[in-house]
C-alpha cells in the first residue's frame, strides 16, 4: 500500500540544476526518516542525503555538500532533492526511501538496509 513515486530526473548539461520530487502515499511521511540514494552502472548504491522526521537535521555525502539540498513538506507528503552545479559524476539512478528507525544516526540514515520503502528511481544524466 505504501508507495513512493519519484519524478524530476532528466538530462541536463554540466553546471545545471534539477529538482527531484518524491511523493509518498499509503501512510504519513512525517513518521519516517527520508533518504536519497543513487546508483550508477556497475557501482554500489550510494548514500546522498537524509533528513530527519521534522526536518531539523540533515546530512549529506561529501560530494553533495554545498551543491545539493534535501527538504520535505510533510503536509504534502513530499520530499525533495535540489541539485545544483551538477557534473557528469552525478549521473545515476536516484532513489528516495523512508526509514522507520527511531535513532537518527549515521548507522541508520546512511545505510540502505535501514530503509523499508523505496521509490522506483529516476534517471539523472549530466552531460559534459
Amino acid at each position: 500500500q505504501v508507495q513512493l513515486v519519484e519524478s524530476g530526473g532528466g538530462l541536463v548539461q554540466a553546471g545545471g540544476s534539477l529538482r527531484l520530487s518524491c511523493v509518498f502515499s499509503g501512510g504519513t511521511l512525517s513518521t519516517y526518516i527520508m533518504g536519497w540514494f543513487r546508483q550508477a552502472p556497475g557501482k554500489e548504491r550510494e548514500f546522498v542525503a537524509s533528513i530527519s522526521r521534522n526536518g531539523d537535521r540533515t546530512y549529506y555525502t561529501d560530494s553533495a555538500k554545498g551543491r545539493f539540498t534535501i527538504s520535505r513538506d510533510n503536509p504534502q507528503n513530499t520530499a525533495y532533492l535540489q541539485m545544483n552545479s551538477l557534473n557528469p559524476e552525478d549521473t545515476a539512478v536516484y532513489y528516495c526511501a523512508t526509514s522507520a528507525e527511531t535513532d537518527y544516526t549515521r548507522s541508520v540514515y546512511a545505510r540502505p538496509d535501514q530503509y523499508r520503502h523505496w521509490g522506483q528511481g529516476t534517471q539523472v544524466t549530466v552531460s559534459s
